[in-house]
């Protein structure tokens, strides 16, 4: 395989790039070093690969740059993304511009050069989920009717410029497989966390929480901490991107939801907060503050469908949680360069 992976210095982007190289294929990086952490998680692929990987600093914006970069390549691993609902409401042009225009850019690099196209879509397209029968419990909430949670046949509803964007390259994506026949698959991703993510109050809220738990800096819930969330380690989702690629006659121009499913469901603080304290040793302190709009207090993936490429997840959210707070523990260095602000985003 020969892979180009846009924002292959980012958190799941580097990580893949690691296992692709690892296991002996060759591996083009592009990415525009823009989201803070991403110059860390370079030098780390510099340092461990050496001069096997091959590295572009470009942004998927410049459609010039995304196709010279595509050149040679069998796949097209689509990460780059503008990843924060904030930061969309803030500057919604931006977010357009890197969502849907960079994702375009990535499609008719595709189209020129033959590559197959994985791009990383989101929940955030099956919106607030409104109609959905939610009940609580101690503590957590749960759906009411929907016990292995929210299926692909979801209907679309996007929410937010982010949810918009994201949404629009998501069906971008799934019409250039109809309509120009590209082999092309869209992951609607759920909570992705591990190692040599630098999670912060927008973005990342499983990484954020064990950082400010570990390095003890303040810690705010923003709700009742009930919300729900299914986790699904990197680790687990670097083998769905193998597994579909190595099935590519079957899932080619399909959409798959990625996320730990029901097993690996967790209440963003009442449960995790247990757990982290647990795995401490120690009481964590946190404050609340009020909800933040749009966030919701149920999203669990039914993941039943990566199934029939022979995926499901492996890794449970308590043994994952435990790996990365051992891994923040073991790189304090790198978490020096710049304390993140108080806070979580919404989950999601």
């Amino acid at each position: 395989m020969r892979a180009l992976i846009t924002g292959g210095a980012g958190f799941i982007g580097c990580n893949l790039t690691r296992y692709l190289a690892d296991r002996g294929h060759a591996v083009r990086v592009l990415d525009s070093l823009a989201r803070p952490g991403s110059e860390r998680n370079l030098a780390w692929l510099r340092a461990t690969l050496g001069p096997a990987l091959e590295v572009v600093q470009a942004d998927v914006r410049d459609a010039a740059a995304v196709r010279a970069a595509a050149a040679g390549a069998d796949v097209i691993f689509h990460l780059a993304a503008q990843v924060a609902v904030t930061t969309s409401v803030a500057d919604p042009v931006h977010d357009f511009e890197v969502n849907a225009r960079g994702t375009l850019n990535v499609l008719e690099a595709a189209r020129q050069h033959g590559c197959a196209v994985f791009y990383t879509s989101t929940n955030k397209v099956y919106g607030g989920l409104e109609t959905v029968p939610v009940v609580e419990h101690a503590t957590r909430y749960a759906y009411a009717d929907r016990p292995q949670g929210i299926d692909e046949a979801q209907p679309l509803d996007f929410h937010s410029p982010y949810g918009c964007s994201k949404g629009a390259a998501d069906q971008y994506v799934r019409d250039y497989a109809r309509i120009y026949g590209l082999r092309t698959v869209v992951f609607r991703m759920s909570c992705i966390y591990g190692p040599r993510q630098f999670g912060n109050e927008d973005q990342g809220w499983v990484a954020h929480f064990v950082i400010a738990a570990a390095l003890g800096r303040p810690l705010t819930i923003y709700g009742d901490g009930k919300q729900v969330r299914d986790l699904l380690h990197v680790d687990d989702l670097l083998r769905a991107f193998a597994l579909a690629y190595a099935r590519l006659d079957r899932t080619a121009g399909q959409v798959y939801n990625l996320g730990g499913g029901p097993a690996n469901a967790l209440a963003v603080w009442a449960e995790c907060g247990p757990l982290l304290e647990e795995l401490l040793g120690r009481p964590i302190p946190v404050r609340y503050g009020p909800w933040r709009p749009g966030d919701q207090k149920v999203y669990v993936s039914d993941v039943r469908r990566a199934a029939t490429f022979g995926w499901q997840p492996t890794i449970p959210a308590r043994e994952g949680i435990a790996h990365l707070l051992r891994w923040v523990q073991d790189h304090r260095h790198l978490f020096d360069i710049a304390a993140p602000s108080a806070g979580t985003a919404p989950a999601g």
